[in-house]
């Protein structure tokens, strides 16, 4: 495949795969290549290609003869995917407090002081999107492109959830603080308490967590 064929796939990939993760398709419901090419916008090809690559990354089911099916997050992923997300953040925040530059340091001041602000005014919307910058960058920040792919993906995999963890002040305001520990010690260079504060933030969110029905949420369709 041509390189423009191979970006094309990857676009088309990247939509599908963020419509079922943030939720816009129901768990079991069938994935149309004819109706998603005329969507995308693309012939059935790339979208055939994207969803056997979903289904590699077993988020769709292919039956064979009868279609591809949405398959989704799991409740019962959700905690694993935060326990593993806790040992590579705490890896992470450990490399950057060693790789960070100046200028991520700066960036990264910023985002916590734009989180601040919105979840004063509950504008959780906005708080959701600057802790995505957050870990962006802190991932950006260890300079591992291995770590930082594979962080990414754990990220994107919880982001119906993640969004449900700041939707009160309590728990928003208690991230932007965990954040400020974290940039902290990584800018004191002092990689075991970055790397403890990191971890316990994910543990945090977790815990945060268990007061909700998970399998309600992701079961609840988004608008697409």
């Amino acid at each position: 495949m041509t390189s423009s064929g191979s970006s094309l796939r990857g676009k088309v990939y990247q939509s599908i795969r963020d419509e079922i993760l943030s939720g816009a398709y129901q768990e079991g419901e069938e994935l149309v290549e004819a109706s998603l090419g005329e969507k995308l916008g693309v012939s059935r090809t790339p979208v055939r290609e994207a969803l056997r690559q979903l289904a590699l990354e077993d988020l769709v089911n292919i039956i064979p003869n009868k279609g591809a099916f949405v398959k989704g997050i799991a409740a019962e992923d959700v905690e694993d995917i935060y326990i593993i997300r806790s040992k590579l953040e705490g890896l992470c925040a450990r490399w950057a407090a060693k790789r960070v530059t100046e200028e991520e340091l700066a960036t990264m001041e910023e985002v916590i002081c734009l989180s601040e602000f919105h979840a004063q005014r509950e504008h959780y919307e906005r708080v959701y999107e600057q802790d995505t910058h957050f870990h962006e960058l802190l991932y950006e920040a260890c300079h591992s492109r291995m770590l930082s792919a594979l962080l990414s993906q754990y990220h994107q995999y919880v982001q119906k959830v993640r969004k449900l963890t700041i939707q009160n002040h309590r728990r928003s305001t208690m991230s932007s603080d965990e954040h400020k520990g974290i940039l902290d010690a990584i800018r004191d260079q002092d990689e075991d308490r970055a790397e403890r504060l990191a971890t316990q933030h994910i543990l945090n969110t977790m815990e945060n967590l268990k007061q909700y029905d998970i399998d309600t949420l992701l079961h609840q369709k988004t608008e697409m």
